[in-house]
């Protein structure tokens, strides 16, 4: 059985008759018959129902017809994709990003990519922190979106293009609120417990980040698990505006405005790549669509 037989299988099944099929193919009418006989030979079955003028699949030949379809477009897909490795573009490339970035400044650019280069997978990783800037400098990743901070020394050999700013917020619950009158200052939280992110990489280990003296801590591994504790009004802490909009505007949230305390921390986004680090077509053409993003907005914090 050849993929040869099974465009003419289809073909036949489509067209109902040889001649029309072989006008599509551009194959001899005696071709296509020699062709289909001998897939009826190879599998032991009547495809077709030769009594009438036009040729209709027989009940199994049906089956192998739905089949053939199937087998067909994987083998279109294999050719594709043989054809686009074989230009140079990458099988896969690896994007990660800070857990507090707002991917949806990005879609856009990963919808155009994905459309642009539809056979190369898109890898996106989450990490927390300085991970995502880790996966880089260990060449786990091909880009990588991260913010600016005192915890990440830039290497020389990192290119940056400036996204967005955004803020992380100190909030907490009405429920923990209720049992502070008149809070004013971050001392007296000092026995409720603040809800912390884990750094996925190794820069800020053994560095307690924002922390009092003696403050009570519980760690989580994701926003998502960080959020449904203070909004539990199980603790207090910092999280990211973009995730907590709509329970600011409800009141499930609340700003807090503490003494001692950095309330808002403003975070520059940027994505980056290492200069030494050759990219592929596709990891070119989103790093570069990531750039016309620095480029087309207004104010760059960066320069």
């Amino acid at each position: 059985m050849t993929i040869e037989q099974l465009k003419m299988l289809v073909m036949v099944a489509q067209k109902k008759t040889i001649k029309q099929a072989s006008e599509v193919l551009f194959k001899t009418q005696p071709a296509i018959s020699q062709g289909i006989r001998q897939l009826e030979n190879q599998l032991g079955l009547t495809l077709f129902n030769r009594d009438g003028y036009r040729l209709e699949l027989t009940a199994k030949g049906k089956q192998i017809y739905q089949h053939a379809l199937l087998l067909l477009n994987e083998s279109e897909h294999i050719q594709k994709l043989a054809s686009h490795l074989s230009q140079g573009n990458e099988a896969s490339i690896t994007l990660a990003f800070e857990a507090s970035f707002d991917l949806n400044k990005i879609l856009p650019v990963l919808d155009k990519t994905q459309s642009e280069f539809p056979d190369t997978q898109i890898i996106i990783r989450q990490e927390y922190i300085t991970g995502a800037y880790e996966s880089l400098t260990d060449k786990r990743a091909d880009i990588v979106i991260s913010a600016e901070s005192n915890h990440v020394q830039i290497s020389n050999d990192v290119d940056l293009a400036f996204i967005y700013q955004g803020s992380l917020i100190n909030v907490v619950a009405p429920r923990l609120l209720m049992r502070h009158q008149n809070l004013t200052s971050v001392k007296s939280l000092r026995n409720e417990y603040q809800i912390l992110i884990q750094d996925s990489g190794k820069g800020t280990q053994g560095i307690e980040l924002d922390v009092q003296l003696a403050q009570r801590c519980w760690y989580a591994n994701d926003f998502s698990t960080k959020k449904k504790l203070i909004l539990s009004g199980m603790g207090w802490g910092k999280l990211p505006e973009n995730i907590i909009q709509n329970e600011l505007e409800s009141g499930e949230l609340i700003k807090l405005a503490l003494t001692y305390a950095q309330n808002i921390l403003q975070l520059n986004y940027c994505a980056m790549r290492l200069r030494s680090s050759i990219l592929g077509p596709a990891a070119s053409k989103l790093w570069n669509n990531l750039v016309i993003l620095n480029q087309n907005h207004k104010h760059d914090p960066l320069k």
